[in-house]
């Protein structure tokens, strides 16, 4: 789709921001209805069907509206997961965001990226190897992504501010976090991209930022650990990245210093050993026989073909039993919930999607799912 008009845009606020609806539901009720308009329409009905007690309520329509002037009012951009502008290496991942918002160059997702990740109290070592390395990446051609943190998450994007840089952030893009930061979010507004898939003015919460981290790793080609303790949230970015197939790359430090514990570990389990940018580049050119394009969607399609024709009501219900049996409260990922059912990845998927929106499951971060405690 080449055009979207504003309606349009507000259909698909409106369905993102709907309770109990995540990326990759709504992904399967876009699958399933063509539109956001008619997925809306559709969604009483539907979670009539599935069971749901009370009558299942999108979100307000004004609020839609609300959210898409005040991205105009602040010079954001909200770009649609069906738009030509969106990142092609982004929407490989099964849950990437509806919509996006940009401050800056929307050029820079033609390029290919890497992402430079790391502790927030990163050594005087460790932030002039980020440096060296955003900046040699960065002549080679890459895009710098990374997440705007203190310590090697700054250095990666100071280094990179002139070859280009992704900045991603887990509340809206006009807020300024951490607040030390004001001046290197500006000079990346203006030269390189601030993204988000938060609305304008949203205050960074915990629960945002392994949602930030699966948007590092998706916008990237591969991802470098610069410095991450053993239990360090760094390492979700890296986790992220093996799920999407990207390649994992770490910095050793020394094992005296607990700030290189995590990606020591990492190298440990298999990720690339790189001591320059070239290391980098050798491996990524060799995984892609010299080219850079992104990875195309099918390798990530994890519902299929299979399910866009109606489903068969009797399996559908079988297996929704099977599914709440197989379900717990610790968060599942959808393969390995594929694995364990004998059933055709179509018919999961909407029988995933019948769960969320009856409340008897609620969706995760990552593409995975649990049982609703609340329910």
């Amino acid at each position: 789709m080449n055009s979207f008009t504003s309606n349009e845009r507000c259909d698909w606020i409106q369905l993102i921001r709907t309770p109990n609806i995540g990326p990759i539901t709504f992904h399967r009720l876009i699958a399933k209805y063509g539109t956001a308009s008619d997925a809306l329409a559709a969604l009483p009905e539907l979670s009539r069907k599935a069971g749901r007690k009370t009558p299942f309520k999108a979100s307000e329509r004004s609020a839609a509206e609300a959210e898409l002037k005040n991205a105009d009012r602040r010079g954001a951009q909200i770009i649609a997961a069906c738009e030509d502008e969106y990142p092609l290496a982004l929407k490989a991942i099964p849950d990437h965001p509806p919509i996006l918002y940009v401050r800056g160059h929307l050029s820079l997702f033609e390029k290919p990226g890497i992402a430079i990740v790391g502790a927030r109290n990163a050594s005087g070592v460790g932030r002039k190897m980020a440096r060296m390395l955003a900046t040699e990446l960065g002549e080679a051609g890459y895009v710098v992504v990374s997440g705007l943190a203190r310590g090697i998450d700054g250095a990666a994007h100071a280094a990179s501010l002139t070859t280009g840089t992704i900045a991603v952030v887990a509340g809206g893009v006009d807020v300024i976090y951490p607040p030390e930061h004001d001046t290197l979010t500006e000079n990346i507004a203006n030269q390189g991209a601030v993204i988000s898939e938060s609305p304008m003015s949203a205050k960074p919460t915990a629960r945002d930022f392994p949602k930030r981290n699966r948007l590092i790793s998706g916008l990237s080609r591969g991802v470098i650990i610069v410095e991450a303790a053993a239990r360090s949230g760094t390492l979700l970015t890296a986790n992220f990245a093996l799920d999407h197939g990207r390649e994992v790359f770490a910095v050793p430090g020394s094992p005296l210093d607990p700030r290189c514990q995590g990606a020591n570990r990492l190298i440990r389990d298999g990720a690339t050993l790189i001591e320059n940018a070239n290391d980098v580049i050798e491996a990524l050119a060799a995984q892609s026989g010299g080219g850079m394009q992104s990875p195309g969607r099918d390798l990530f399609d994890w519902a299929g073909n299979d399910g866009m024709d109606e489903p068969d009501p009797v399996a559908l219900i079988s297996l929704r039993r099977t599914l709440l049996e197989l379900l717990s409260f610790t968060p599942l990922h959808r393969d390995e919930i594929r694995r364990e059912v004998d059933a055709s990845p179509g018919l999961v998927a909407d029988a995933l999607l019948e769960l969320v929106l009856s409340g008897e499951a609620l969706e995760h971060d990552g593409g995975r799912f649990s049982l609703n405690p609340d329910n």
